[in-house]
């Protein structure tokens, strides 16, 4: 339970969503329909090739996702800077969004066009693994190390101030 609870908080989180507590429990229970469906098939796919934990996570994320972005009009689940009455980012100013731009393309550009694209399609785009696997030509097993080392690479230029 506990697992899936933070894979919704997690998935929420990183798409700047803030969680009524009847959201997280709507996509909780999601969550549980989709492994209990029919009759734990998801559970009878478990190959063994990573730990449970892994596995479920990954169905966690998924069906979260899945679930977030099914939502046409969602009332309740709101932007977090809305929920937490700062200024959405549609409302700054354009000069600070064109900021932001900026640096997220100076951080993208410290990138290898490969780890770059990686980190589009899954931050940004909302991938999967083996989607990216198939848009980049890269081993699906390949795209996580890629994704950390990306990250690595990111927080240290982040880090840095920008050359001028």
């Amino acid at each position: 339970m506990g697992l899936v609870v933070h894979v919704v908080n997690h998935s929420a989180q990183s798409r700047s969503l803030r969680l009524a507590p009847e959201d997280r429990e709507d996509l909780v229970s999601h969550v549980f329909l989709a492994i209990v469906k029919d009759d734990l098939a998801l559970l009878r796919h478990f190959r063994g090739e990573s730990s449970l934990a892994t596995y479920l996570t990954v169905v966690a994320r998924r069906v979260v996702v899945h679930e977030i972005l099914k939502q046409k009009s969602p009332s309740r689940l709101a932007p977090a800077s809305l929920a937490q009455g700062e200024p959405a980012t549609d409302g700054q100013p354009p000069e600070q969004r064109v900021n932001d731009r900026e640096e997220v393309e100076r951080l993208l550009g410290e990138l290898d066009g490969a780890e770059a694209e990686v980190v589009r399609l899954y931050h940004l785009e909302g991938k999967s693994y083996q989607e990216i696997s198939s848009a980049v030509g890269m081993p699906e097993n390949s795209v996580g190390p890629t994704l950390s080392r990306a990250r690595r690479k990111m927080r240290r230029a982040g880090a840095e101030p920008p050359a001028n």
